[in-house]
Parts: C-alpha cells; sequence; structure tokens
C-alpha cells in the first residue's frame, strides 16, 4: 500500500514586533542621552603640531579666555569631567554647567579640593591665542604652589604643510 506523503507547511515568523522595539529602544537612547553642556566662555586655540591625546576621564579643565571690555585681564574658568565633582565643589545650581569662572585668588583653594577629592585628576589648560601671557603665567604659578607639576596644554593641530621642511 503507498504512503501519502503528507505536505510541509512552511513557517512562517511576523518580524513586526521585532522592528516596533528596535524603534522603541532608539527612540529612548536618543531622549535620555546628555549632549555635551556648552562652554561657558568661547577660545580660539593656538595651533601646534603636537599630536598627544587628551585624556577622556578623570580631566580637571583651566580656561584661559581673552581679555574684553569687561575684564581687562582676561577670565579663569575652572571645569571638571565628573558632575558629581562640579556640585560638591561649587554647590547644586553649578553641578550641570561644563566649566565655572572662578577669581584667581580662589583657584588653588579649588584646585586642592578638586585633587584632594579626586587624586587622578589630570589638569589641562586651555588657553585662548590672543589671550595675555600674564593671566597664563599666573595659572602656571598657582599650579606650582599647588603642586601639580604636570599638566597638559590643549592646542589645535596645524593642518597644511610646513615650511622650511
Amino acid at each position: 500500500m503507498p504512503k501519502i506523503k503528507v505536505r510541509r507547511v512552511g513557517i512562517r515568523i511576523d518580524m513586526t514586533p521585532l522592528v516596533d522595539i528596535a524603534f522603541l529602544l532608539l527612540t529612548f537612547f536618543m531622549m535620555t542621552t546628555q549632549f555635551k553642556p556648552p562652554e561657558e566662555v568661547q577660545i580660539i586655540l593656538p595651533s601646534s603640531h603636537s599630536e598627544f591625546k587628551l585624556p577622556e576621564s578623570d580631566v580637571m579643565t583651566i580656561t584661559i579666555s581673552k581679555s574684553d571690555a569687561a575684564h581687562p585681564g582676561g577670565r579663569i574658568f575652572l571645569g571638571l569631567d565628573s558632575q558629581r565633582l562640579r556640585g560638591r565643589l561649587f554647590g547644586k545650581e553649578n553641578e550641570l554647567k561644563a566649566s565655572i569662572e572662578v577669581p584667581k585668588d580662589r583657584l588653588a583653594d579649588l584646585l586642592i579640593q578638586a585633587r584632594t577629592a579626586n587624586p587622578k585628576l589630570r589638569t589641562v589648560i586651555k588657553g585662548d591665542q590672543d589671550a595675555d601671557y600674564g593671566i597664563a603665567e599666573d595659572v602656571m604659578n598657582i599650579l606650582q604652589k599647588t603642586k601639580i607639576t604636570r599638566f597638559n596644554l590643549v592646542t589645535n593641530l596645524a593642518t597644511g604643510d610646513r615650511e622650511g621642511l
């Protein structure tokens, strides 16, 4: 007696719920992402041919702005990459700011407090190319006084051909 072969039924998987979940996750991550807050002062960095990479975490940034009519000597801003440490040093109202303006006479105390709270902090100095040298020298003297002898200077990488090479 011949055996009757039963035809196999193909399996069909509906992918619509998977696409819906993927778009929900994408929307969730886009809505909850925190973007970098705008800087308190716009500076133009000097150019250099050095290609050292800046550290990504545990960074304390000292920003020096150029002098203007309201601030003839320039201004100093202190920025920390840790929101919790910014809140502890500058108060809860300033913990979301990228950097906070500090007077020159308080800079040494704030540097010591920040290094005491996080000994792994690395110091970075960002100075405007038109900033007065005197304020940069004052900042470096304050760093030396607080025993911070290693720091990085932030510059723009010079592009194009160098003459004479």
